[in-house]
């Protein structure tokens, strides 16, 4: 991976992150723990963590809801061409990597 793009990613991660604070109501905590940006920069993947896990479901459809404010709030932070199109997914690497924690 280029600079260009490790810089753009960790920007984007961000600004999500600063979103997803400002606009949750604080039941649960999202974080935003990596992102999956398409190497011609249309489209961008937020992967989040959520605690507790039983809020997983609805903090994910309250993000969803959000994306094309989000995608505008980017537009606004983000100094690029185009504005790639947002989503976001649970990230179940994260979820194993607390899995094995507690097992181990």
């Amino acid at each position: 991976m280029s600079f260009k793009f490790e810089k753009g990613t960790q920007v984007l991660r961000d600004v999500a992150a600063e979103f997803v604070s400002r606009e949750s109501n604080r039941t649960s905590l999202i974080t935003v723990t990596s992102v999956s940006l398409s190497t011609d920069f249309s489209k961008v993947i937020f992967l989040i963590s959520v605690y507790p896990e039983e809020a997983e479901k609805e903090a994910l459809d309250f993000l969803k809801r959000k994306r094309g404010e989000l995608r505008t709030y980017l537009g606004a932070k983000v100094k690029t061409k185009r504005i790639p199109f947002v989503d976001f997914e649970i990230d179940k690497g994260e979820k194993t990597r607390q899995r094995l924690d507690e097992i181990l």
